[in-house]
């Protein structure tokens, strides 16, 4: 399903089976103010239809392309040819010391728990943003906003 028809010439943002309905609306805000295209692998935790979802997406959806893939299988098919990139506290990368390219997308896993180990391992790069000791992870929708400033930055795509 695809809503509008726009071309993005950037990085991509992708998430992983999202539950939190307010976390994506507040994701699909912030791409569609950056003109980022959002992807989202099925299935979600929730309905579009939920209430929570509608009250922070506002009138935000009608303005950005969203690309909903019924599985990660047919997302992971669809970018043969292109990088993804996997956020994870797991990593041991900081993005700050990775080069991003305009083609990339940058996944994100469930809120509730990241992506499966199958996910781990077809994909090659994986970058964490660094955090003090003992905290266990930022809310998605900062950790988004976060990784695709800079991926923009460094592209000179803002």
């Amino acid at each position: 399903m695809t809503h509008n028809s726009l071309k993005f010439t950037g990085p991509k943002i992708a998430l992983f089976e999202p539950d939190i309905p307010q976390n994506t609306a507040a994701i699909i805000r912030t791409c569609a103010c950056l003109g980022v295209e959002l992807e989202i692998i099925e299935p979600c935790g929730f309905l579009l239809t939920d209430r929570r979802f509608k009250r922070v997406v506002m009138d935000y959806m009608d303005d950005k392309e969203i690309r909903f893939y019924q599985s990660f299988d047919r997302f992971y098919k669809d970018k043969e040819n292109h990088r993804i990139v996997l956020m994870t506290t797991k990593a041991s990368i900081s993005y700050t010391k990775f080069k991003f390219e305009k083609s990339d997308t940058i996944l994100f896993g469930r809120e509730s728990a990241g992506v499966p180990e199958k996910v781990h391992k077809l994909i090659k790069n994986k970058l964490k943003i660094p955090m003090k000791k003992n905290k266990r992870s930022l809310n998605i929708s900062s950790s988004v906003a976060i990784i695709l400033a800079e991926s923009l930055r460094q592209t000179n795509l803002i």
